[in-house]
């Protein structure tokens, strides 16, 4: 039997992917297939970073090709390209940002900054260039869980270069103020501040920048997400059911204004203690689970209640950077997997697709 391009395709399409047995390999995945028979190239371009499982995609693929009869070598080449999508309401895409993240809750305390940080340096991990805007402009947080100190520099007066950490381009208002300064602005001003540190940002080239929202559903987060161009939303909560109605707020509110939800992850799903291993569900369980079903969402995945994923926050080196290859950061990394492909399977934007049509005199 002669292996053809179409054999080698449609036993590609069998595979299933390394983390939620999905479809691994669609038409658009192929770039190019080579084969006489003996010797099959594939070369495979995916939407997302994935330099955490790349090398299983490979051997993956390679062992399903060899399987087929008369095959004597198999090579892989395998890519990523991510391409900026859609935005709610035809609004236009910022400059230097392919596609921007919005991690949200309906209420605070779930840990929902914690896991904007571990998501920004796990889509870093992959491959990815990422940003992180603070956008809790009463209660920014970023710079202390990054450990910033300074002030960011502004080359020209008007536009401010973000800071970098951990390969992680940051803003935050918290790097412009002191530390112990409240901010008693009204909604009006913070709104306005924020769309400045967005906007007067000279982000570089990023293929994603994550912004964690303040938390609640009032007129700023409204407000913000009416004004800023969202290619999704990751909406946070815990399992108990008082966090679940909020959550279900925030899910709301974004479905409102056209923003697609990538996913809901639930934080604090179990408590494990240090010293003994004892797991407990003091928040109760499976709440996050129950609402991506109930809601047909994406469930990106449970994270656990440890005492060392706050003390390496507090001391400025959050659990992906302080301990890459624990069990909590290799969680992140499957959510921040999940969510970039969430994210490329939306409707890619068609900016600069159509080529430049000149009329011209005969």
């Amino acid at each position: 039997m002669k292996i053809t391009e179409e054999i080698v395709k449609t036993t590609l399409f069998e595979l299933k992917h390394p983390l939620d047995d999905s479809i691994l390999i669609e038409t658009t995945n192929i770039t190019k297939i080579e084969s006489d028979g003996l010797k099959i190239l594939v070369h495979l371009t995916f939407g997302y970073p994935l330099k955490s499982i790349e090398d299983s995609i490979r051997d993956n693929v390679v062992s399903t090709l060899m399987s087929l009869q008369g095959v004597k070598t198999v090579k892989v080449e395998i890519e990523f390209s991510i391409a900026p999508h859609v935005v709610q309401r035809n609004l236009g895409l910022l400059p230097q940002i392919k596609n921007v993240i919005a991690v949200a809750s309906g209420k605070g305390g779930v840990g929902k900054s914690t896991v904007s940080v571990n998501l920004a340096l796990a889509l870093s991990a992959e491959g990815a260039r990422v940003g992180i805007l603070d956008a809790d402009i009463y209660g920014p947080s970023q710079q202390k869980m990054l450990g910033l100190t300074g002030k960011p520099e502004s080359p020209d007066g008007k536009k401010i270069n973000p800071m970098v950490k951990f390969n992680l381009q940051v803003m935050s208002i918290g790097l412009l103020v002191e530390e112990d300064t409240p901010m008693v602005w009204r909604g009006p001003m913070v709104t306005s501040a924020l769309e400045q540190l967005l906007r007067d940002t000279e982000w570089k080239d990023l293929d994603y920048l994550v912004v964690d929202l303040p938390p609640g559903t009032g007129d700023i987060q409204l407000t913000l997400s009416q004004k800023v161009p969202l290619t999704g939303a990751v909406i946070v909560t815990t399992p108990q059911d008082i966090s679940l109605i909020d959550a279900r707020k925030a899910l709301k509110m974004f479905e409102k204004v056209g923003v697609p939800i990538l996913g809901i992850l639930e934080n604090m799903s179990v408590h494990l203690c240090e010293k003994c291993g004892h797991e407990e569900t003091i928040f109760g369980e499976g709440g996050g689970q129950k609402m991506s079903s109930e809601y047909n969402i994406n469930f990106l995945g449970k994270l656990p209640l440890k005492g060392s994923i706050r003390a390496q926050t507090d001391s400025g080196c959050p659990t992906v950077v302080a301990d890459p290859k624990s069990e909590v950061a290799t969680k992140y990394r499957h959510v921040a997997l999940k969510t970039a492909m969430k994210v490329a399977h939306l409707s890619k934007h068609k900016k600069n697709i159509f080529p430049k049509i000149v009329v011209q005199k005969s």
